[in-house]
């Protein structure tokens, strides 16, 4: 109850105080290209329940049907407005309308499509178990999950080769361990992270 109670809290203090922001990113995202401000992807939350995330779009329309689910810093999907907010990790803002809503935590295993969730081993499926969130340890890891994947003639294979394994190991020890002094120093590290600091 506490880790909700916060949850509810400090998103919708964010988003107050984030508000011109966020007003801001929608209008060049528009401008851009005029397509829609958000993508609506499906993931699946606590439960295996599915829901549609919330995040300022980075690339152009569709462009799910135009390559792979992992994307690379030398993408050609990705627009002009997508790759400045991908590299301060402002399109995951959006996110906090998730939280307010119930389906998403601020800190917790980050949502999978249903494709990769249908992947998972029994091991793996305890992270269904909690509120996925918008940042945890792997986040943090793997801020720079983009330039790993720069050059890769299939950058979702090189994911699942190369980053995946540990992802699940850091996800699931949040799982093991979870409190809510831990999702304090998560968040805190996110921050120092996104202004350059190095963290784990």
């Amino acid at each position: 109850m506490l880790k909700r109670a916060f949850d509810l809290t400090f998103a919708a203090v964010a988003l107050v105080v984030l508000a011109p922001l966020l007003l801001a990113i929608a209008a060049a995202i528009r401008l851009d290209d005029g397509g829609p401000v958000f993508y609506r992807g499906t993931r699946i939350g606590r439960g295996e329940a599915p829901f549609r995330i919330f995040k300022f779009r980075t690339m152009v329309v569709n462009a799910d049907r135009i390559g792979g689910p992992s994307t690379s810093d030398d993408d050609p999907r990705i627009t002009r407005p997508g790759a400045r907010l991908r590299r301060w990790k402002l399109d995951e803002l959006p996110q906090l309308l998730n939280v307010i809503r119930g389906e998403m935590s601020l800190v917790g295993p980050r949502p999978e499509v249903a494709q990769e969730v249908a992947l998972y081993d029994t091991e793996e499926r305890a992270l269904l178990s909690v509120r996925p969130g918008i940042t945890d340890w792997a986040s943090i890891r793997f801020r720079n999950e983009g330039a790993l994947l720069r050059g890769a003639a299939d950058p979702h294979e090189t994911y699942r080769r190369v980053i995946r394994p540990e992802k699940m190991r850091l996800a699931l020890e949040y799982v093991r361990t979870a409190s809510f002094g831990a999702d304090l120093r998560i968040l805190m590290a996110t921050v120092r992270a996104v202004v350059g600091r190095s963290e784990r």
